[in-house]
């Protein structure tokens, strides 16, 4: 975790400021590619998965706002709390970021830090149990006085811990026995076996439950849920129970350590050995030498440095082994750490082959010292320049892929700051509603048509109905009455008031000026031509508009 902190750059920010999303899914992605990579093939994780849901996490718990920015100290509490590692070394990495130079706990800092972490519960809906109140600091740490590093690691790992904490050290213990085996029966569900805890009546003889039987309060037999249980987070042989009894009774069992190692009140300070430690001969290039950070966290790193004043290094070389003797023999409670023993052992070690080397290099003839210098210091050059040149090509590549997902992934913000995009995209919306009304009117016009064209069809066919009957089913009259009965015609009317009287009504009264004088004259041919006239214009004022709107 701060590994990745420190490629991203966030330990060169203060604490106080602010990371967009952006930045902060950086951050996640690189975590969970390093960690896929030093996972073998059998675990391979889901890293796009697991990167959505831990942002998408984050976001609800720290920026219920919606300001799409968090603070630097939000995201090193949140994920230090939350990453996979032991209680004692996340505890001394938020000491480290809310101490000073001397070793004391700033309470300001210590409050924000409960500020920020206490709203993870509190995205899980358990604020009520466990939400941050103005006197969380005081139920810490009821009196006002200097807190160092051993006093806050044995208020936070007590048992029980602080009230507004119980929840981390439990999450810890969850994730430390969640894959743990029991060969057990549950004596309620009688499950062959149990993973997880697993609980023991203190009470009733060989009598065990599972932890979802125990966690949901069931019990069976002469067992009552008033009875004590012990709780068990691994599984121990019968054999070695025996042994651990027969050991115990003969006083043979160690003392208890203490719950975490003794920390020295002052804190460390990172040791510069670029001038002190020079590095061994180009003759094995592939050594490495430990240098200290200032997180206090050992890295290697290739260093070609040479000195000419051969003498008052090994005068140094040799106080610096002896400052190391005494260390080891006056701090050994502190110097347990495998960590720390491998540094100092591999800090002499390099010592010492500096030493053997310096002194072969002594008894050499002073024109191969300063070939062998001119050489080294060419080398040395050309290292330099190859990492500034690897050093831009990866802020290259950064500054490349930053573009590249701010290109993908244009943001409200910066629309607004381009006017002629917008008023390009508000003329493209205005012309689509223009078009998509034009053609709703259209449609509409294009169904009225349809019907009219439909009702005179419908006369047509009436009208020469009729004219079949009256030809075949009417008598012959004379001429001496008068004059015969003439076949309804339709007229045209000049004027909207004059209505003919002498004839039936006209058969296309109901229909337009226009289509009445069109349909009133001409054979039943020009009807049906004209018709299908009509009907092929519709079409064609369709596919134009349908166009129209395609390239639009």
């Amino acid at each position: 975790m701060i590994e990745a902190f420190r490629d991203n750059g966030l330990n060169t920010l203060d604490h106080t400021t602010e990371i967009s999303v952006s930045r902060l899914e950086t951050v996640i992605s690189s975590i969970y590619y390093q960690l896929n990579k030093r996972l073998p093939s059998t675990h391979q994780i889901s890293v796009e998965q697991s990167i959505s849901l831990l942002l998408n996490f984050m976001i609800a718990a720290y920026d219920s706002e919606g300001r799409g920015k968090l603070t630097v100290f939000s995201v090193k509490a949140m994920l230090a709390t939350m990453c996979g590692g032991k209680m004692l070394d996340k505890l001394r990495y938020v000491f480290s970021q809310m101490s000073d130079s001397n070793g004391l706990m700033i309470f300001s800092k210590f409050d924000q830090f409960l500020k920020e972490v206490l709203k993870l519960p509190t995205a899980v809906f358990e604020g009520p149990s466990f939400g941050y109140t103005e006197h969380s600091v005081r139920t810490c740490f009821p009196q006002q006085k200097k807190i160092m590093l051993n006093t806050f690691l044995d208020t936070m790992m007590a048992d029980p811990p602080p009230q507004c904490l119980v929840w981390l050290p439990l999450m810890h213990r969850l994730a430390h026995v969640e894959n743990v085996f029991h060969p057990v029966e549950c004596s309620y569900c009688r499950c062959e076996s149990m993973m997880g805890f697993r609980y023991r009546c203190q009470q009733c003889h060989n009598y065990q439950l599972c932890q979802n039987c125990f966690w949901r309060g069931h019990a069976n037999g002469p067992h009552s849920n008033q009875h004590q249980m012990k709780e068990h987070s691994s599984w121990k042989s019968p054999a070695k129970k025996l042994s651990h009894a027969i050991s115990k009774s003969l006083g043979c069992v160690p003392t208890r350590e203490p719950p975490h190692p003794v920390f020295p009140e002052q804190p460390e300070k990172p040791l510069d050995l670029a001038n002190i430690v020079p590095p061994r001969p180009l003759t094995n290039v592939n050594d490495t030498m430990v240098s200290h950070m200032s997180s206090g966290a050992p890295t290697p790193t290739k260093r070609l440095q040479y000195s000419q004043d051969i003498p008052s290094h090994l005068a140094d070389e040799h106080a610096l082994i002896a400052s190391f003797v005494a260390r080891l023999q006056h701090c050994a409670r502190v110097l347990d750490s495998p960590s720390r023993l491998d540094e100092e052992h591999r800090l002499i070690a390099r010592y010492a082959a500096r030493l053997a080397a310096e002194a072969g290099n002594m008894t050499r003839p002073p024109t191969d010292l300063s070939f062998n210098f001119d050489a080294n210091k060419q080398q040395r050059q050309l290292i330099a320049e190859l990492e500034n040149k690897n050093r831009e090509i990866l802020q290259e590549i950064q500054r490349l892929r930053l573009e590249h997902e701010q290109a993908s992934q244009p943001t409200p913000e910066k629309a607004q700051q381009n006017p002629t995009l917008l008023a390009e995209l508000r003329l493209l919306r205005q012309r689509k509603d223009e078009l998509e009304q034009r053609m709703s009117a259209l449609q509409e016009s294009r169904r009225e048509l349809m019907v009219q064209l439909e009702g005179l069809m419908k006369l047509l066919k009436e009208e020469e109905q009729k004219q079949a009957a009256q030809a075949t089913g009417s008598p012959q009259t004379s001429p001496t009455h008068g004059g015969s009965r003439s076949m309804p015609m339709p007229v045209h009317s000049t004027s909207a008031g004059s209505t003919p009287t002498h004839c039936p009504q006209d058969p296309l009264s109901g229909v337009g000026g226009d289509v009445q004088e069109a349909f009133a004259q001409g054979t039943r041919r020009d009807l049906r031509n004209d018709l299908l006239v009509a009907a092929d214009s519709i079409t064609s004022t369709m596919s134009s508009l349908v166009k129209e709107l395609h390239s639009g």
